[in-house]
């Protein structure tokens, strides 16, 4: 009995007798860093199993949830001792659950650094915060005027661990972090990479603006690839006979020009009308996503069909042959010989 009076003391020494028959027990146990007030109040013959535990409000919220595991700890414990770390195990547990699920709010120190930062960086460039400042949205305009945005996502041991960082790049966007930088420290490294970005987005502004792009309808500017409107056909003599006058030194639109021998119709010239894109089968632009992008190669005709509706229509056809994933057939609206080549998904 002395030896677990010992080691109860040495264990939980803010845990002691309150009467000459040790039948009373008071005082705290800790968990954590924090200390909780219980009473615990043994029967004549010290058995657990007989025992009351009486709990702070603090101690009996955070067991919430648990009573039914401290009574089957209690009635199996053979002494106060072992019930005793039972109990602590039992609390260690459900304050890490408790911080899992209603994390702790950060102290005020991370705010008031947070908003001497930003006041450094400029309110100006502050698009959006929200109330408990773990995501944060920052513009900034590149050497072309354009705005981009960038989205930081704080975690709970900001600045030692990085913010996650958004952005509507072609490229992969991954800033150098220590424990020492700052929100000031992202944006610069986001202005650079703004600037050496600068030669891609003229390229395409200057698509967009010069051509009628077909897809994507509205361009992001992570977008590296456009469909784009012709009104020539077919191409491919003119470029493989003109490929050698591509110049590095001209932009890739006029470049296009040069070597295609065409003008590309801008979408504020050239009404719907002027250009047939609906396809020549189901009469729509655009079919679960897919726009039509086969074209019959008779120069006359030069008609436009999905690839999906084409197949069907070439599949149906008795004149039809098919090599491998290539069906030979005739053009639903010129009568001329069209071929299609099927994607996988075709089959």
């Amino acid at each position: 009995m002395a030896v677990t009076e010992a080691s109860l003391l040495r264990q939980f020494p803010l845990l002691l007798p309150q009467n000459r028959s040790k039948t009373v027990y008071e005082g705290f146990i800790s968990a954590q860093g924090r200390d909780f007030h219980l009473r615990i109040v043994l029967p004549e013959d010290l058995q657990l199993k007989n025992a009351r535990l009486l709990c702070s409000w603090q101690l009996r919220t955070i067991l919430n949830g648990y009573h039914q595991i401290v009574q089957q700890r209690m009635q199996h414990s053979l002494d106060l001792m072992s019930f005793m770390m039972e109990l602590k195990m039992l609390l260690e547990v459900a304050l890490k659950n408790k911080q899992e699920l209603y994390p702790l709010p950060p102290p005020p120190q991370f705010y008031s650094s947070l908003i001497e930062e930003i006041g450094t960086l400029g309110w100006d460039k502050l698009v959006y915060v929200d109330t408990s400042f773990n995501t944060i949205k920052l513009k900034a305009e590149d050497a072309s005027g354009r705005e981009h945005l960038i989205t930081l996502k704080l975690k709970a041991k900001y600045p030692t661990e990085s913010p996650d960082c958004f952005v509507d790049f072609p490229v992969s966007f991954s800033a150098s972090w220590t424990p020492q930088s700052s929100l000031i420290s992202i944006y610069s490294q986001f202005l650079a990479a703004l600037e050496s970005l600068k030669a891609f987005w003229d390229v395409m502004d200057e698509i967009d603006e010069k051509t009628w792009v077909l897809e994507p309808e509205k361009p992001p500017r992570s977008a590296t690839a456009r469909r784009i409107a012709l009104v020539v056909k077919p191409l491919g003599i003119k470029l493989s006979r003109n490929i050698h006058l591509w110049d590095p030194e001209n932009s890739v639109l006029q470049n296009l020009k040069d070597v295609l021998e065409i003008d590309f119709p801008a979408r504020a010239i050239l009404e719907k009308s002027d250009f047939t894109m609906d396809c020549g089968i189901c009469y729509a632009y655009q079919l679960d996503g897919a726009i039509p992008d086969q074209v019959c190669d008779n120069s006359q005709c030069g008609q436009p069909f999905h690839q999906m509706c084409l197949y069907e229509w070439l599949r149906g056809l008795p004149t039809s042959r098919q090599s491998f994933n290539i069906i030979f057939g005739e053009c639903p609206y010129c009568s001329k010989p069209i071929t299609l080549k099927m994607s996988g998904k075709k089959h």
